[in-house]
């Protein structure tokens, strides 16, 4: 089943989350209920420690190293700007992609692709900064059998993906965030960002102190010493 393409998100929503790191995408997601914290398990990373990606999610549904659905999303792109999201069942006894189909994505506008599964390689997708994301490295090919699912709600490393989603990955992880929350999550996450901020400048603060030999500034944060006084 091939569905229409979601609408992408607004130039400023992806300014601001550019901005932010999975780790406080996930910070500005703790409060809501969604499965595992839209965090994707551990075991799908970056390719590429350099590799980040922040765009619009679109969907593909496949399994058991079939990447015919790849090829159809990836000749499908309405315009630039989406982060192929790929459920592929966790399978990894057979790469769903290679440096070929990174390339053509690549030239279509895909801004990176996450699939739960392998790819290959490795040097080509290098050469090409192109960011992927997968749950490691396998020489052998794909399947080419049937139509899967494009643009259709799937589950990606443990956390369910709509098209039209946020997702922000990096070498820390991968967050998705639902259409629906993203005011609410940048919002936090960017608060958290401030807080961040005012504790690197603490740490600093007590590392020049303790080099001049003068009076430490109390280093830890507020919140501790409250809990520990309850």
């Amino acid at each position: 089943m091939v569905n229409q393409f979601p609408e992408l998100l607004s130039e400023e929503i992806l300014a601001r989350a550019e901005r932010l790191s999975s780790t406080l995408i996930c910070d500005g997601m703790k409060d809501l209920d969604i499965p595992n914290g839209g965090c994707m398990e551990f075991g799908i990373h970056a390719v590429h420690p350099s590799f980040k990606v922040v765009g619009t999610a679109m969907t593909v549904e496949t399994s058991d190293g079939d990447n015919f659905p790849i090829h159809v999303a990836s000749y499908s792109a309405p315009c630039e700007g989406y982060v192929m999201v790929i459920d592929g069942k966790g399978y990894t006894g057979r790469a769903y992609l290679g440096d070929l189909i990174m390339g053509a994505c690549q030239a279509v506008g895909y801004k990176g692709i996450i699939v739960d599964g392998c790819t290959r390689d490795y040097e080509g997708n290098c050469a090409l900064g192109f960011p992927v994301f997968s749950k490691g490295l396998l020489p052998r090919g794909p399947y080419k059998k049937n139509e899967g699912n494009v643009n259709t709600p799937i589950m990606c490393g443990g956390v369910k993906v709509e098209p039209g989603d946020l997702v922000v990955g990096d070498c820390d992880g991968i967050a998705v965030v639902p259409r629906a929350e993203i005011g609410k999550v940048l919002a936090a996450a960017e608060k958290k960002q401030d807080y961040e901020d005012n504790r690197d400048m603490t740490i600093q603060k007590y590392r020049e102190a303790k080099a001049r030999g003068t009076e430490l500034p109390q280093l830890a944060p507020q919140w501790v010493l409250d809990m520990l006084n309850q």
